[in-house]
């Protein structure tokens, strides 16, 4: 969906305009997203596997839930909303544990600059991945799996191919934000 989705400056300032997310991936202009990170008490972390028909990084393993801010959108709003649509869990503000932002920049091709400035949380996932209901535009596969597997494949350098490249200073830090709290 080409929703409107708000403009940020270089500090991560809303500048008061906004656009069509394609505009914005066309022109390379800063836009907030949410990244949701589910995780069990006992050690694992929801990984999903990205729509085969996504425009970056299809089938690569990514971010439990991600999504767009739309315009005018409160940020923990965004991340409930996102978490119903793409895995179909029904949560609430108070489930969420923000963990800070993640300013990311990749030129996917000439005219697709994604500049996102990524709000990041946890939420503990208390349901069995059978419960969850993904979205099937957006979401190719679910999985759970031991965060110290997790860890390895992602800034242990074991299989960094089968991820979306977020940079090991963004997987360490949410491998060590789960870690801190199970």
């Amino acid at each position: 969906m080409d929703e409107r989705v708000d403009i940020l400056d270089e500090q991560g300032k809303p500048t008061g305009e906004s656009c069509l997310k394609s505009e914005a991936h066309r022109k390379g202009l800063l836009h907030p997203t949410v990244h949701i990170w589910l995780y069990t008490q006992d050690g694992r972390v929801l990984i999903q596997q990205r729509g085969k028909h996504k425009d970056t990084h299809p089938l690569l393993w990514d971010v439990s839930v991600a999504g767009h801010v739309s315009s005018g959108e409160e940020i923990s709003t965004a991340a409930v909303r996102e978490v119903q649509e793409e895995v179909g869990l029904s949560i609430t503000e108070k489930d969420l544990e923000s963990i800070g932002t993640f300013k990311a920049v990749h030129k996917i091709a000439d005219d697709f600059i994604d500049a996102e400035l990524h709000h990041i949380f946890l939420c503990k996932l208390t349901v069995p991945i059978s419960e969850l209901a993904k979205q099937d535009s957006e979401v190719d596969a679910l999985d759970l799996i031991p965060l110290f597997k997790f860890a390895e494949e992602t800034w242990g350098l074991a299989n960094t191919a089968k991820y979306v490249p977020h940079g090991p200073t963004y997987y360490k830090t949410i491998v060590k934000a789960i870690k801190s709290r199970i």
